[in-house]
């Protein structure tokens, strides 16, 4: 077989295979060897006994909005004149995240055609994608939704499997009801916050996970709150209605189980403007449906502004979104604890406007399940190989603040049942030290233990000035770059709207100071070492 490609050069044996092909189509020199090969990885056409050339490849598509940097209006003006699953996609928080159980692509492909009728699955774009998404649907009319180009909030589902892309009985359309074991607290007294250690049973499921994967936890809402919203509108709980899951139950149990009673839909507003005598309070509810419902404000919320208006439990119910899963990065490595899953979870609790809201999964979790109850999980994959490197002797960094740093609990669990031999840096950051060191005493045997190479902290209310994990980073911004200089891998966990951007650009910074590279040279870096499979994200 003739070989265009020179063995010196730096491809594996696939890429050398199509390069071959590829070239012999253009030379007419093509043999049959050759031709399988490049026919194997679908990127060159048939050929053969006439030597007949081969297709060029199709050009990749390219997705100018696909930055999770850009504001959202920046990001639908680059897909203004494109179709419409792309204006779909632009709408996306573009970060692959997998919380909706897609990709940002195959997510709105699959609304564009179809086959996904929830529009409230893109959980870190919030109310601004929710919206965008019900906008372009409604100018597209045919694309997904009633005869009146209306956004249909039905309780279509991801099509995510259970166990790593292999068929299960257990999935997000069909969870599984798993035991909870702990949910254990892992701030010391005095915190500010409230962290769970939860740990759930999987014994007899038969459900496996990867570090690195995410478990989808179905929550349920807080009784007192359904009850509270079922007393403002005046309703029978137990009348029964149609659940957006399709099914029938009393008002009770679907406000319960079934509905997201956090974010207002438009349809409710509109429902309870044309319901309500008072001009002052029409005028509020017509300037949410203007410009959105304030961060924070809920369904409860609404019907107290629109006190007095008579709507029925069915009207209610049609308009409000449904309850979707929540997925938390898992905190632990099956080689290490068996049939269990780990979480780490944050509690949420806080007051606005005199009353406590409370987050619907974290404190399902943390208060309102006890021991030996059930709730309904699933495992969704990692995506974009979120998970330790196949070659255990490259180096990894892990960046981790609060509640970030569960996967790279499970990195560590893995490392030390494969006998890794690559060194392990994590950076970790909290507010304060003597309250809010999660997992210290693990951390510390790991490094007593010699597994865990570097351990750098960043506790923010400590001291005079603010410290930071991407302050720590710069700090020793030269040995960062000899770890990755070493083919180290880059891992960063948790809130993507400030803390995963300030990291990014500090690993910009690095390299650009510690490799002599112009701001340009150091993105491009930054952009092949994420082609390269060794910059990796987890954020929300």
């Amino acid at each position: 077989m003739t070989s265009y490609i020179p063995q010196t050069a730096p491809f594996n044996e696939e890429q050398r295979a199509w390069l071959n092909g590829f070239f012999a189509g253009l030379t007419g020199v093509q043999s049959d060897a050759t031709a399988s090969a490049a026919m194997t990885l679908g990127l060159a056409a048939a050929g053969a006994a006439g030597g007949a050339a081969v297709a060029e490849p199709e050009e990749e598509e390219d997705f100018p909005w696909h930055d999770a940097a850009l504001p959202i209006v920046d990001r639908m003006e680059l897909a203004e004149n494109k179709p419409v699953e792309r204006k779909l996609m632009a709408a996306m928080a573009q970060l692959d995240c997998g919380s909706c159980g897609y990709l940002c692509q195959s997510y709105s492909e699959a609304i564009a055609n179809g086959d996904e009728k929830n529009l409230t699955l893109c959980s870190p774009g919030g109310k601004e994608t929710k919206q965008m998404l019900k906008k372009i649907l409604a100018e597209a009319p045919a694309a997904n939704g009633d005869s009146n180009g209306k956004a249909v909030n039905g309780n279509g589902q991801a099509n995510g499997v259970s166990t790593n892309g292999k068929a299960a009985q257990w999935s997000r359309q069909n969870p599984y009801s798993a035991k909870l074991i702990e949910a254990r607290g892992l701030n010391n007294e005095g915190s500010a916050k409230d962290t769970r250690h939860v740990v759930i049973d999987l014994t007899g499921s038969g459900l496996k996970y990867n570090v690195g994967d995410a478990l989808g936890v179905f929550p349920t809402n807080c009784g007192e709150l359904a009850k509270k919203l079922i007393a403002v509108m005046a309703a029978d709980a137990n009348v029964t209605v149609e659940s957006p899951m399709g099914d029938s139950k009393s008002l009770l149990d679907a406000l319960t189980h079934d509905c997201c009673l956090k974010d207002p839909s438009d349809e409710l507003l509109e429902l309870l403007v044309g319901r309500i005598a008072d001009e002052s309070d029409k005028a509020t509810l017509e300037t949410m449906l203007e410009d959105g419902v304030p961060d924070g404000f809920d369904v409860l919320d609404v019907f107290e502004v629109a006190k007095g208006a008579t709507v029925t439990a069915t009207e209610v119910i049609e308009t409000l979104e449904p309850l979707n899963p929540r997925l938390y990065s898992i905190a632990s490595s099956m080689n290490h604890v068996g049939d269990q899953v780990h979480l780490t979870v944050g509690k949420v609790v806080y007051e606005r406007e005199g009353r406590v809201r409370k987050g619907v999964a974290s404190t399902m979790l943390a208060e309102r399940i006890a021991e030996g109850e059930t709730v309904r999980v699933f495992v969704q994959p990692n995506h974009a190989g979120f998970t330790v490197p196949a070659d255990t002797s490259k180096p990894i960094i892990m960046v981790g603040p609060g509640t970030g740093i569960a996967p790279f609990v499970s990195f560590l669990q893995e490392r030390a049942v494969s006998k890794a031999t690559g060194k392990n840096w994590l950076f970790f950051g909290d507010q304060h030290e003597a309250y809010d060191f999660l997992y210290e005493e693990d951390l510390r045997q790991y490094q007593s233990d010699g597994l865990l190479t570097r351990l750098d902290t960043a506790f923010s209310r400590d001291g005079d000035t603010k410290v930071y994990v991407q302050d720590r980073m710069r700090q020793s911004g030269a040995e960062l770059w000899k770890w990755l200089s070493e083919g180290g891998s880059f891992y960063v966990c948790g809130d993507a709207s400030r803390m995963a951007k300030d990291v990014d650009r500090a690993l910009h910074d690095i390299a650009a100071e510690h490799g002599n590279m112009t701001d340009e040279q150091a993105k491009a870096f930054i952009k092949q070492l994420a082609a390269d499979g060794r910059y990796h994200r987890d954020v929300y």
